[in-house]
This record gives C-alpha cells, sequence and structure tokens, in this order.
C-alpha cells in the first residue's frame, strides 16, 4: 500500500453475527497497569494487556524513561517496577501517537519528575485539547506549557514542589480526574478531585490494587502524597469498549445469536448495554464475576427490534467513547434518538458528533448534529461512501452498519483501528460480518 493512511475497509451488507469471541484486552485497564506497575516496587505480572497502538505507546515511553518491560506475548507483559522516584530522563521527546489518555494521565506523572520532559504525539492527538489536564496541573505548581492554542506538545519543566489541591472538575472527564491524581502522589498533602457526573474509576481501583490509599469522601475522590506503589498481578478484561461494537452489530441484524467472553462491566463503562437495553435490545449478563479487581461477566446478545429513546444525560459520560457504535444503532431502530450532554464528543480522535452525522446522512440517514450531541430519525441506511477521519471508533462502527443496509459501505481512513482493536476486520469475519481491507482507490 502506498499510503497506509488510504487503507479502507469494504463492508458488505447483510449477514449476521453468531458464536462466541473474546475481544482485546480493555485499553484503560491496560494504560494504568503499565504506569503503576512502572512507578511500583517490585514486579508486576500483567495479563490480557491489549496488544493495540495506544497501549504500546505507553508502554514505549517508560521503557524510555528507564523501566525494564518485557515483549508482550499473547497478551502477557512483565514490568519491573522502578519505584515512585526511580524515571530517568528521557534521551527524547516522549511520542505517544494517537493516544489521548497516555498523554493527559502522563502529564500528571511528568509534573512530579526531577527531569524536564516533552510529550508530542501524531496529527490527530497534536489538535486535541490539553489545558484542561495542564490549567490544574499548574494550579498544583507544575510548570506546563503547550502549543498556542493549549494543544500539543506538551513541555513539562522538572524539579518543581507540588502541593495538594481541591479541584471541582468542570466537566467530567476520567483523564483529567486521573491525570491530577497521579500527579498527587508526589504532591504534599491531599489532592482532591470532585466530578460532575460519575466517570471511569478504573484509577482508583488499580490505585488500591498497588496499595496506595484512595480517599473518598462526600463526592470527593482524593490521594496523599509521599505513599508507595507496591508490585501486583494485573489482569486485563476485556474491553466493552471493543465489544460496544459487537453489541450494537448483534443487535442491529436479524439472526443473530452472540456471546462476548470475560468482558469488563465496571459500571463507570456500561452506558452502553444501559442504553441499548432502554432501545430493546435484548443483551444478558452471563457468569458475573471479579477479576483482578474489576467486575467482569459474559455479555450474550440476541437480535431485537430496537426503539428510538431520549437517551438519559446521566448516561452519557458512562458511554462517552461508545457513542459512534449507538450512533449507529439508532440509525436502525424505528422513530427518533435524541442525545444531548456529549459536547466532549467534539475534542475525540474526531468530531464525533460532526464525522458520525456527515456518515450517517451519506447513507441516507437523516442525523442533525446539535452543539453537544445528535438527533437521528431511524431510517433504512443505504450503500455509500464515510471518511471515519482517521478515527478508529468511527470506522468500526460504520463497518457494523453495513449488517443492516441495503448496499455496499466503504470506509476510507482506517489505518487507526490498530490503536485500539487489533485484528479487528479478522474477528468480525471469524463472526459473520462480510469485512474486506483494502487501499482506497482516491
Amino acid at each position: 500500500m502506498s499510503d497506509e493512511h488510504n487503507i479502507q475497509y469494504r463492508a458488505e451488507p447483510g449477514g449476521s453475527l453468531k458464536g462466541k469471541a473474546r475481544v482485546p484486552g480493555d485499553k484503560s485497564v491496560s494504560h494504568r497497569a503499565i504506569m503503576l506497575g512502572a512507578l511500583a516496587d517490585g514486579v508486576t505480572e500483567i495479563e490480557g494487556f491489549l496488544e493495540g497502538e495506544d497501549s504500546l505507546a505507553t508502554l514505549r515511553a517508560f521503557r524510555d524513561m528507564g523501566v525494564e518491560i518485557s515483549d508482550p506475548e499473547a497478551g502477557r507483559v512483565v514490568v519491573k517496577g522502578v519505584g515512585l522516584h526511580g524515571l530517568k530522563a528521557p534521551a527524547k521527546a516522549l511520542d505517544l501517537g494517537n493516544s489521548g489518555t497516555s498523554m493527559r494521565l502522563i502529564a500528571g506523572l511528568m509534573s512530579g519528575q526531577s527531569f524536564d520532559t516533552t510529550l508530542i504525539g501524531d496529527a490527530s492527538l497534536s489538535r486535541r485539547p490539553m489545558r484542561r489536564v495542564s490549567d490544574p496541573l499548574s494550579s498544583m505548581g507544575a510548570a506546563i506549557e503547550t502549543g498556542a492554542d493549549g494543544t500539543p506538545p506538551l513541555h513539562i519543566h522538572g524539579g518543581r514542589r507540588l502541593h495538594g489541591i481541591d479541584y471541582d472538575m468542570p466537566v467530567a472527564s476520567a483523564q483529567v480526574k486521573s491525570s491530577l491524581l497521579l500527579a498527587g502522589l508526589y504532591a504534599e498533602g491531599e489532592t482532591r478531585v470532585r466530578e460532575p457526573a460519575v466517570t471511569r474509576d478504573h484509577t482508583e481501583r488499580m490505585l488500591d490494587a498497588f496499595g496506595y490509599a484512595v480517599n473518598r469522601d462526600g463526592g470527593w475522590i482524593g490521594v496523599t502524597g509521599g505513599g508507595r506503589l507496591r508490585a501486583t498481578g494485573i489482569r486485563v478484561p476485556s474491553d466493552i469498549s471493543s465489544a460496544a461494537f459487537f453489541i450494537v452489530g448483534a443487535s442491529i441484524a436479524p439472526g443473530s445469536d452472540l456471546v462476548l467472553e470475560s468482558v469488563g462491566i465496571n459500571p463507570t463503562r456500561t452506558g452502553v448495554v444501559d442504553i441499548m437495553r432502554l432501545m430493546g435490545a435484548r443483551i444478558d449478563l452471563q457468569n458475573e464475576r471479579l477479576e483482578g479487581g474489576e467486575p467482569v461477566a459474559d455479555i450474550h446478545v440476541t437480535a431485537a427490534p430496537l426503539k428510538g429513546i431520549d437517551i438519559p444525560e446521566y448516561l452519557v459520560p458512562l458511554a462517552i467513547d461508545e457513542f459512534p457504535a449507538i450512533f449507529v444503532a439508532a440509525a436502525c431502530a424505528a422513530g427518533t434518538t435524541r442525545l444531548s450532554g456529549a459536547r466532549e464528543l467534539r475534542v475525540k480522535e474526531s468530531d464525533r458528533i460532526q464525522v458520525m452525522a456527515d456518515g450517517l446522512q451519506a447513507l441516507g440517514i437523516d442525523a442533525e448534529p446539535t452543539p453537544d450531541g445528535m438527533i437521528i430519525q431511524g431510517g433504512r441506511l443505504e450503500g455509500g461512501r464515510v471518511d471515519s477521519h482517521g478515527d478508529h471508533r468511527i470506522a468500526m462502527s460504520f463497518a457494523m452498519a453495513a449488517l443492516c443496509a441495503n448496499g455496499e459501505i466503504l470506509i476510507d481512513d482506517c489505518k487507526n483501528v490498530a490503536t485500539s482493536f487489533p485484528g479487528f476486520p479478522e474477528l468480525a469475519g471469524s463472526l459473520g460480518l462480510h469485512l474486506s481491507v483494502g487501499a482506497a482507490d482516491g
């Protein structure tokens, strides 16, 4: 392929999803396992690590700071921790690729180091807002320079004395919360965060697993600096964000009967299940259990007629990454689906509101973008060509849309699917999606 950005998916119409499958490991948990394992005292063994580009970017960054980390083998990674104060200055800028999670969380950790660090990313990451972390970190005493418009690269000056703060977050964001809590490991006193709505709590759970006390009091979440992390074993559950494409696909494709095994069902992440059930989806959680401190289950999905709904705003932060797939479900549902309170979707890997609206309109669906959401009139999806704008979740969502379309869907710029879901075309094909990968024809 002359230009890997021209990787194109060709999804043939129809089909159904059947069988059993295990989607890749949870990206959010994989990031945090590497970070805290690197900063712990002792050796941490990780099972189920996501070998996608985003998680590997985090792994490489900590290798560049002197941490010995094994190459992943079938999801197993061994991290020889150096302790909270054992990182070394990297010889070059830390390149975090497409991973906003890596950049925002590592910015918090780097704020407490004795050395200077520069964080860079690809073209997409270089457009994403970073003042939401750099401003509160600066109020803790960090010295961070961003680009003129608050975007990467981030230049973080070391040797700063951090102090704990109380931060009432203006926007619900697990990345901002996590960045401040991780900086709080290096701060004098207690760092406390209060969020306007519940967001994913993987950082708090993993700090607990590594033996670092997390204070929870009246809506505030806090850590006190000066402690230590103790190495532990981490088993990464399958990623519900990756499972979401198949949950939607099996719901909209007649005749589907699918089981997704060992999926993380952390209650801060199950908004997609709740929303799909409100739309009429038949989703059954089986064999619920705890693995590595995270709740998991096997998710059984069978096809069902869906109806449009007004999506409850309290569920928005619990499904923020899954909305591209949910929009496809709405397009296949009877009636109108309305989403509001999701302005955060405009500053993801792409403007997911506008890009999904454009794609759905190209496929014959009445989809009206709003400043903080979308109004979708369910209908019959036509074939057509859409541009994912390099956004992995949009590419996979439109691939699933072909299951209820009456024509072929071509999806451009699919290279970044590997950031979160290596092997997606192969797994989807094995379950019944008629998907091929090739070079775009211009």
